[in-house]
């Protein structure tokens, strides 16, 4: 099951954003292409997941939404920075991306997530 938490970049959130950095599995750090401001909030909100999660190894895409409207070079060069982070551009609005968003998203975080092995059921005998 794949749960979803939308904090839209809204204030609201600041004073359960480490409780949902702590618990979440994977993050997608979304900005307008069209908004330099929310690109630039980015950097931050990383460097908090990152320092949350105690670990650079975090399964994250970075995502350039409104791809309908402008190029992509700005994200692509963040996302190098970023260790090679996954980047996708996407349009809500044309529906381009929105998808293969969550696909890579999940892929990333059941790479890092064990696989749990069967225990084969012990055979018992009972003698009467």
């Amino acid at each position: 099951m794949l749960e979803i938490l939308d904090t839209a970049g809204t204030e609201q959130f600041t004073a359960m954003r480490d409780l949902y950095m702590k618990n979440g599995q994977g993050f997608a750090l979304v900005y307008s292409i069209t908004a330099q401001s929310t690109f630039n909030d980015l950097q931050d909100l990383r460097e908090q997941i990152l320092r949350v999660k105690d670990t650079e190894d975090v399964p994250m895409i970075l995502v350039g939404n409104k791809c309908d409207l402008v190029g992509k070079e700005q994200g692509q060069n963040l996302a190098r920075q970023w260790c090679n982070c996954a980047f996708l551009e996407s349009s809500a609005k044309s529906k381009i991306n929105v998808n293969e968003i969550f696909y890579d998203l999940v892929r990333q975080i059941n790479r890092k997530t064990p696989v749990e092995k069967k225990k084969p059921k012990k055979k018992s005998c009972l003698l009467l």
